[in-house]
Formats: C-alpha cells, structure tokens, sequence
C-alpha cells in the first residue's frame, strides 16, 4: 500500500499545482497561502474526529520542534513557493522543486552526520543542470528578475521544506500523523495570518477568508494539496522505503509539466523537456542512495 500512497501523492501534488496557479491570477501568495492552510486545518480535525484518534503525549520538546517545523516548512517554505509559482509558472517550478531530494541528503549530513554517497553528487549536479537548462535565455515573457527571484524562491522553499521535515522525523515514527500534520500546518496557518495583520490589517484576513472559500481553483488545490497529498505523502513515508517512496513523489515533475501544457496552454520546448528529463533524473538517482 506504502508504493500506491507515494504515487498518487504525486498525482494529487500535480493536480494541486495547477490549481495553485489558476487561483494566483486573483489572490496573492499569501492570501492562498493562509487559504490552503486553514482548509488542510479543518480538514485534519475532521479526520481525526471521524477516525476517532487519541491525541498522544507530546512532550514539550517535541511539541516546540512541531511549532518550529511549521513556522519554516508551511509559514515561510509554502509562501516561497506560492511565490514562485507566481512569478515563473508551474513547469518551470516543478524542475526547481527537485532541489528537494539532494537538500534532504546534505542538510541530514551537516546536521546529522549521515553519510552522503556519490549518488548525491551525482544527482545534484543533474538537478542543477536541469534548472540551468531550463532557465539559459528563458523567453522574454518572464523578466530575468522574475526568472532569478522566481528560482530563488523555489530553491529556498525546498531547502526549508527538508529542514523542516527532517527535523520531525522522528516524532512522526512514534505518534499518529495526523496530529504531526495539524500542528505544524495549524502554526503554518498562524504564522500566515500574522504576517498579512503586520502587512494589511485585520480587514483583508476576513476579505482573504471570504474570497478564498469562493475559488474553486483554490479550494481544490487546497483539498489535493494541502489536505489529501500531505496526508498519503506521510502515509508513504511510513508504509515503504522512504527511497522508494521518494521517487513515486518525483513523478510529480513530470505530471506537472504535462499537465501545465494541457490546461495553462504552457509551451514546452525543447530547453524544458531537456531540464525536465535532467532533474528527474538526477532526483531519481538522489533517492536511490
């Protein structure tokens, strides 16, 4: 069951991407951000209370890691994300995301002293090469600022979405994790809102709230993305090898890339096709070490 959770995790984060990106042409990032938040919210204490599962014993520690986690991997990662998405279109995002399989391997090595293989380097320099493909004279529709800021976004968004993982992996190999995803998506969700009452005010939450549950894009995004991909990504991790696993989730590059070409009318040349195959690649033999 484990290899069918990670494939259609792939499958539902496809489907969210898309949905994310239809929706920015009328919400902000953060606006969508505190949107997808709230819904993965709701839809987490529903679960919980249908399938009637007991809240465990959190110590204090672990419960500060939960709140840390989710401040960088949802408040801050998601944002970044959202933001590149905005700025260089679901394709191009899709190869920049796999940053995130190398970033796992070297942040579990400064921090945990894990071994890293030549499969790592090997897959990196792939991904790398992927994303300097892709981006080498980018059409003149997206400004090299976008271009520069947009990849920059996504890179850093998967480097703190790993971090952040990583550092509730062991809390989620002994409690439900359910409750590890309603945390740190419920301090995800905070976070957002305390950022746009600094930004905006009181007033544009509540607008946000009521526009937000109005977008059907936004809300099947959010229902793929945040609630139902979360949930067999964990779901994944926990029921296979987090190999393979892993290489399921790359399948999303792909799917992305076709799908953007189907239903946002996005080209896909020569460059991309080479960048795409490149980081899949690349992401592939990542996970194989």
């Amino acid at each position: 069951m484990g290899d069918i959770y990670a494939l259609l995790t792939a499958v539902c984060w496809s489907f969210a991407v898309i949905l994310f990106e239809l929706s920015s042409n009328k919400l902000n990032p953060l606006q969508i951000n505190i949107v997808k938040n709230s819904f993965g919210v709701i839809g987490f204490v529903i679960t919980i209370l249908i399938l009637d599962i007991p809240y465990p014993s959190f110590s204090n520690k672990n419960l500060v890691i939960l709140a840390i986690s989710g401040f960088i991997g949802v408040g801050i990662a998601d944002l970044f994300f959202l933001e590149s998405l905005k700025k260089i279109g679901s394709s191009l995002s899709a190869i920049v995301a796999t940053i995130y399989a190398p970033s796992v391997f070297i942040i579990a090595y400064i921090f945990f002293n894990e071994i890293t293989t030549l499969n790592v380097y090997v897959g990196t320099f792939l991904i790398l090469g992927g994303i300097v493909v892709s981006t080498y004279n980018f059409p003149k529709q997206i400004t090299s600022s976008q271009l520069f800021t947009g990849v920059l976004f996504g890179a850093l968004a998967q480097v703190l979405t790993a971090a952040s993982v990583l550092s509730v992996k062991p809390i989620m190999l002994d409690n439900p994790i359910l409750y590890v995803a309603l945390i740190r998506f419920g301090v995800g969700l905070i976070s957002a809102i305390i950022f746009m009452l600094l930004k905006s005010g009181y007033s544009l939450v509540l607008i946000t709230l009521q526009q937000g549950y109005r977008n059907i894009f936004l809300l099947g995004g959010s229902f793929f993305g945040t609630y139902l991909s979360v949930t067999l990504w964990l779901a994944g991790y926990k029921y296979t090898l987090a190999g393979r696993a892993a290489i399921y989730n790359q399948l999303s590059t792909v799917l992305i890339s076709i799908m953007a070409v189907y239903f946002l009318k996005d080209t896909l040349n020569i460059k991309k096709k080479i960048g795409i195959l490149l980081s899949f690649v690349g992401a592939v033999i990542v996970s194989l070490d």
